[in-house]
């Protein structure tokens, strides 16, 4: 079902809150035909362009809004309808405001040939101009958009959610006909497939839309709520001499607590989807949320989605750095969860780029401008749990560890059998305290005795630890925080 502008604005934002921004269409050269059917749209669709701007409230949040109207010319933008867009995001990134827009369009409007289609270079110029100034900008595809919308603005959104049903696309299923003499195959250019194929984020009626856009823009407006404790008030008693081993084996317990145990516990959450480019790695999740107060983009394995040979694979990494990217661009801290049996060891897994997207996570992480925390909340096996590792601060749970391999794969290289796991475990220091003492981790969060023994008191330990971090870091300089960084990741091993 089509939904025009007007309804579009109605369902989104808080009622009568709507203040148009828009001026008369700027007058475009054309044919009588052509005038005559812009008149004929217009009337139609009770609008004088296929895009309306303004701004409203949300949730008594002030927003700008841009919303194509697919009546007026399947909403295709030319010349006027673009400049009406850029305008708008131009305004709205000088007036601080996050920006919503939901495009629905056949795409450029082929009426004003080649210079419409060169419009989106511009609108997409706007837009990043507009989130590199660390404004968020949230976007709700409608049914149907297409063509060089979806192909510039329609798919630059910090988060992207669709209406249930669109058909969403860049090459029109009528045009690909045209071309091939043969249909587009079935069930592609749907806004569901997009969302498992980890191109968009969800899948949503508007009305769960505009509940998402309020958490969001809560967890992106940076506004800090009421903090937790002071550092010196969360009690942190003595690590306890925990031998190897048994963490290791606690860390395998199948009801030992996750990442999104961890997530029950915080507020605002917008669970995220994919790289946004084609893929999705369901060992992985991420999501915007608030620690006791605190906003940050949290991306973490999720040790429910691993089991088998089913273990993070490039994918997983691609949506790591999309965090990463998504925490520096707004502005908020990123906190990374590690908790893996390694990586996928694979044909599709090498040939993809496995090791290098791991290098990419490295290079990014110790470089981004932006406060980090990663959290080793249970098992931590080679390079998928390194490539989640370098940050400001780094939390672990009593019974974690990290580790090249799993104990039993160092013992196969060593002795050639894995009857020495227990030993390489002590040997190779994997443990939390072993951790502590050689500066890899700064903090170990107690499990009393194990974590899976009390999920949900260890989960609200841990959300408050991390809370603490978070405060801590926010004060900090970013010059300051580059620095110990640096100079943190220089000493490794030179203690």
């Amino acid at each position: 079902m089509r939904i025009s502008a007007g309804e579009l604005l109605e369902q989104l934002l808080d009622s009568g809150s709507f203040v148009s921004w828009d001026r008369p269409p700027l007058p475009v050269a054309g044919t009588s035909r052509y005038r005559d059917a812009l008149s004929r749209a217009a009337q139609s669709a009770g609008t004088d362009e296929s895009v309306l701007t303004g701004e409203g409230l949300l949730r008594g949040r002030r927003v700008a809004v841009i919303a194509c109207e697919f009546g007026f010319l399947a909403g295709s933008i030319g010349v006027a309808a673009a400049e009406r867009i850029v305008t708008a995001v131009e305004r709205a990134t000088e007036l601080g405001l996050p920006l919503i827009a939901s495009p629905t369009s056949g795409g450029t409007r082929m009426q004003e040939g080649t210079v419409a289609f060169v419009q989106m270079v511009k609108i997409a110029a706007a837009v990043a101009v507009h989130k590199s100034a660390g404004h968020p900008y949230l976007v709700y595809l409608r049914d149907p958009t297409m063509g060089g919308v979806f192909a510039s603005w329609g798919s630059l959104g910090h988060i992207t959610f669709a209406q249930p049903g669109a058909l969403i696309g860049f090459l029109g299923p009528r045009v690909y006909k045209a071309l091939y003499d043969k249909p587009f195959p079935e069930g592609v250019q749907t806004a569901e497939n997009l969302y498992r194929n980890g191109v968009i984020d969800g899948v949503v009626p508007i009305s769960v839309f505009r509940r998402i856009a309020h958490r969001a823009l809560s967890v992106l407006s940076g506004d800090i709520l009421p903090s937790p404790p002071a550092a010196q008030e969360i009690p942190r008693p003595a690590p306890a001499d925990i031998p190897a081993w048994q963490s290791v084996l606690s860390s395998r317990r199948p009801d030992r607590p996750g990442i999104r145990d961890l997530l029950r516990h915080v507020t605002q959450r917008v669970p995220l989807s994919g790289t946004g480019q084609g893929e999705s790695d369901r060992t992985v999740v991420h999501a915007l949320a608030r620690f006791r107060g605190q906003p940050c983009v949290v991306f973490g394995h999720d040790r429910s989605g691993q089991h088998g040979e089913t273990t993070m694979g490039p994918a997983a990494l691609r949506e790591a750095r999309r965090s990463m990217a998504l925490a520096q661009e707004l502005r908020v801290p990123l906190v990374l969860v590690i908790d893996t049996v390694g990586a996928a060891l694979s044909k599709e897994a090498e040939e993809r780029g496995l090791a290098p997207e791991i290098a990419r996570c490295l290079a990014d992480l110790t470089t981004l401008n932006t406060p980090t925390v990663s959290v080793l909340l249970g098992q931590g096996t080679g390079g998928g749990a390194l490539a989640l590792l370098p940050a400001d601060r780094v939390l672990a749970a009593s019974h974690a560890w990290l580790a090249p391999l799993p104990p039993e794969g160092a013992s196969a290289i060593v002795y050639r059998d894995t009857d020495h796991a227990a030993d390489l475990a002590v040997a190779q220091r994997i443990r939390s305290t072993d951790l502590l003492a050689d500066g890899i981790v700064d903090r170990i969060v107690p499990e009393n005795p194990d974590a899976a023994d009390e999920p949900v008191d260890f989960a609200r330990r841990m959300v408050l630890a991390i809370a603490d971090e978070l405060t801590h870091l926010r004060t900090q300089p970013e010059e300051h925080l580059h620095r110990l960084r640096h100079h943190r990741y220089r000493r490794l091993g030179l203690q």
